[in-house]
């Protein structure tokens, strides 16, 4: 079984749960956000174990605030599930771009001393594809035509948030946050880019940007 497969099925996995939780709404999602946020703080801990109460404190608040972010997206009004599902499409396409843009163009280092697998044609890749996926599913649900211009924005904050994460993870000198999924390992590995988009996307509501 190779990498790339078990990396796919998990995916598709955690793509299928987190859309099913949203669209059901209410309690079920908030249920499963408190779950994850659950999981992301653990993880966190694990990571900055022996660093002091300041560091245990910002890790309640790295999984709370995109906790709230993504509530508060989802049950804001009348458009918050599709706003939450572009949130998941920017987040996830800027994943799968960077990955395979990554792997086919890949030549130049994005940050050698943090994460030397990233590479800037990766960062291009999941910007162009961000924007081309989360700017059709504007387009076609009526969300508005602010979310073409944000969405190559926060692509590069979920890069940012990815190459946060990867540098914890040097830190603490381990691999992955977790072996919770596999292909994948921990759930801040998978949630890293997430955490920004969310918060962005919710600060953005909150201005009437969105």
């Amino acid at each position: 079984m190779t990498e790339l497969f078990v990396r796919t099925a998990t995916g598709l996995l955690l793509v299928a749960a987190a859309l099913l939780t949203a669209v059901l709404g209410g309690t079920v999602f908030a249920v499963f956000v408190a779950a994850v946020a659950t999981a992301m703080f653990y993880e966190w801990t694990r990571l900055v174990r022996g660093r002091g109460a300041v560091w245990y404190a910002s890790g309640f608040l790295y999984a709370l605030i995109p906790a709230l972010a993504l509530l508060w997206i989802r049950e804001r009004d009348a458009h918050g599930l599709e706003l939450l599902i572009w949130v998941f499409i920017v987040t996830w396409s800027t994943d799968i771009g960077a990955y395979f843009a990554g792997r086919r163009f890949g030549r130049r280092k994005l940050a050698p001393a943090i994460s030397p697998g990233k590479t800037v044609e990766g960062l291009y890749g999941g910007i162009a594809a961000a924007t081309l996926l989360g700017g059709a599913w504007a387009l076609a649900t009526g969300l508005g035509v602010a979310l073409l211009a944000l969405a190559p924005v926060l692509a590069v904050a979920a890069q940012a948030g990815d190459l946060f994460e990867s540098g914890m993870k040097r830190r603490a000198g381990v691999k992955d946050s977790g072996t919770w999924l596999p292909g994948h390992g921990g759930v801040l590995d998978r949630l890293d880019g997430l955490v920004p988009v969310a918060v962005l996307t919710a600060a953005a509501q909150l201005l009437g940007l969105t």
